[in-house]
């Protein structure tokens, strides 16, 4: 307990100074002005969110292998925090469109993709209220969300493999992109804040789903006697 509390706080302290550096430590961009500082945050969060789906993939694949339910905790537990960061990029980006673009939504590759991952998740999330078996509910799941995380690598390349609204990659770009020095530690800093915050989440998340299953196994014996 006294871990989980520890990760917290600096979890929290560092969103706080990834926050502050954003307004304050960054340099203002020459282009977009103030507006560009929600890329910190917007694109941090999807960096976190596309690798907590990473982390349900490889819990998913590791249920199915060996049935073991701490996966399958884990597989929920990440789906929910990689759901939660991927509805904070569908929500800043559009912030960011408004006043960039002058429309707040365009289908272009990046941006529909993005939102049929939520789609996706969101679906492996009811899939699993509807299903009361444990074991069942377990492996039908995995299985879903093993199909479901085909779509976070056609998120990350969309804007490498097709023409796009959406801009460039600027981070592991072709030549001439990249950011400012302070700009890029800055940047880094954030995606440090982001997969503190995801990893104390999911913690969080995966203590909750195994007491959760403690008390539906106490249940159900008390039920069958």
């Amino acid at each position: 307990m006294g871990k989980r509390i520890v990760l917290g706080a600096v979890a929290i302290l560092l969103v706080i100074a990834a926050a502050y550096a954003s307004f304050y430590v960054a340099p203002e961009e020459r282009t977009m002005g103030v507006l560009q500082r929600i890329f910190y945050f917007h694109v941090a969060s999807a960096w976190a969110g596309m690798d907590a789906f990473l982390l349900c993939f490889i819990a998913n694949l590791l249920y199915v292998w060996k049935r073991d339910q701490k996966y399958d905790w884990l597989g929920v537990s990440s789906a929910e925090v990689g759901l939660v960061l991927t509805t904070v990029v569908l929500i800043t980006g559009p912030i960011w469109a408004k006043p960039a673009w002058g429309i707040y939504w365009t289908w272009d590759a990046r941006l529909t993709s993005t939102f049929v991952l939520w789609l996706l998740y969101v679906s492996y999330l009811l899939l699993r209220t509807l299903i009361e078996e444990p074991e069942r509910r377990a492996l039908l799941s995995a299985l879903f969300g093993i199909f479901a995380f085909i779509d976070v690598p056609l998120v990350f390349f969309s804007i490498r493999w097709w023409r796009t609204q959406h801009p460039a990659p600027v981070i592991m770009g072709g030549p001439g992109s990249g950011l400012d020095p302070t700009m890029n530690k800055v940047f880094l800093f954030s995606v440090l804040a982001m997969h503190v915050l995801a990893a104390f989440l999911i913690v969080e998340r995966y203590m909750l789903e195994k007491m959760r299953s403690e008390v539906d196994t106490l249940r159900r014996e008390a039920e069958a006697q």
